[in-house]
């Protein structure tokens, strides 16, 4: 369907991606990638309305991949929410200050990351 919103679900566990695809793709169109690095490659091909980045990823991290979308004006305001393992209160003060539209405990409680999705999109 032409009219859905599109969900970029960005993580390098294989796992995490297809359940949370499973999850979202009768909503949404989902697009997965497995690395921080492949992110914008996967916007150019198919430009989301939302993305879902696990901040602890080898290569590039969470932060840095923030950082490329934000550097790029053409997706520069596509809310960004986190999803983290990283609980303590200076992991998530570190999240926060990086401004992201949210963060969410991994893994994500179906009904609280659908609700956070509905929030933003």
């Amino acid at each position: 369907m032409a009219d859905r919103k599109r969900v970029l679900v960005v993580d390098d566990d294989g796992l995490m991606l297809r359940n949370t695809k499973k999850l979202l793709e009768g909503t949404y169109d989902v697009s997965i990638a497995n690395s921080g690095l492949k992110v914008l490659t996967s916007l150019e091909k198919n430009r989301a309305d939302l993305i879902l980045l696990d901040y602890e990823m080898p290569e590039c991290n969470g932060a840095q991949t923030l950082e490329l979308i934000r550097e790029s004006e053409e997706y520069a305001d596509i809310p960004v929410v986190f999803l983290t393992g990283l609980g303590s209160e200076q992991n998530i003060r570190t999240i926060l200050s990086l401004k992201p539209a949210g963060y969410l405990m991994k893994p994500p409680e179906p009904q609280t990351l659908l609700a956070k999705i509905r929030e933003l999109i």
